[in-house]
């Protein structure tokens, strides 16, 4: 459904419910970590009767840098935004696959222009365009001084799939340093895992949202996410308001969080 035109009324009582949510809000436990399955694109252009989904995907581009101003305005550090899965990569046609490598190529270089945010491609290059590959990887070599936001943009990205290169990785690593079979197993540890995965080094996320009412994880940070709290809306990605974004914070800040209980 299109949205509702704001009168002054409309507008006026917008903005003292984003008012009464922010004062809702604890900023002792605003979450450092926001992770995003961006969901509800496609379904929004046809809604709206667009025969190609690259009309929905443009528009849930657009609504990236707005979310993210409302991120940092929130104090949050890090955000991760599911925008492409490696099994994406496999089930969408051709057709759709080209605008989306256009789309997040050029998303990836315009909030590299943002002076004071960092971005970075956690996936595999593996099935994407070489456009977008260099567009991605010129986007994280251009920001990688910065301070700001940590955006992560997981493009070709899997779960099951960075599970497996970390593992990978650590028996490449073992190998390498003259180790053996008999061995390994003392290596197999979770933290160790932990520092060969495409996020190594940053905390894992203490909120996971997913726009479009859909509640599954889509093979999205499977182990990343084992403690993170998950909140779900019901508004397609680029129908997203603050006041969705603040009730998400506000749910986050009332909760008390059992680690592994």
């Amino acid at each position: 459904m299109n949205a509702q035109p704001q009168t002054p009324r409309t507008g006026l009582l917008y903005r003292l419910y984003q008012r009464r949510l922010r004062r809702e809000i604890d900023p002792v436990r605003v979450p450092h970590h926001i992770a995003v399955i961006v969901d509800g694109n496609r379904r929004w252009a046809k809604q709206r009767l667009q025969e190609r989904a690259a009309f929905g995907h443009r528009a849930g581009a657009r609504k990236i840098p707005e979310f993210l101003g409302w991120c940092e305005e929130a104090g949050v550090g890090v955000v991760t935004l599911y925008l492409l899965s490696a099994d994406n990569l496999q089930s969408r046609d051709r057709v759709e696959l080209e605008d989306l490598f256009g789309i997040i190529g050029e998303l990836a270089t315009l909030l590299s222009e943002n002076p004071r945010w960092r971005v970075k491609h956690v996936g595999a290059c593996e099935g994407l365009s070489p456009e977008l590959a260099t567009a991605l990887g010129e986007a994280e070599a251009r920001t990688i001084d910065r301070d700001g936001l940590h955006i992560n943009l997981a493009v070709g990205y899997g779960g099951r799939s960075e599970i497996t290169a970390a593992v990978r990785s650590v028996i490449a690593e073992h190998q390498a340093a003259g180790g053996s079979i008999d061995t390994l197993a003392e290596r197999l540890t979770p933290e160790t895992i932990g520092e060969h995965l495409w996020t190594r080094g940053q905390a894992d996320p203490d909120l996971v949202i997913r726009t479009s009412g859909e509640q599954r994880l889509s093979d999205f940070m499977i182990w990343q996410s084992a403690h993170s709290e998950f909140y779900f809306v019901e508004a397609l990605y680029p129908d997203l308001r603050e006041v969705d974004f603040l009730r998400a914070l506000r749910d986050y800040s009332s909760r008390q969080r059992r680690l592994g209980g």
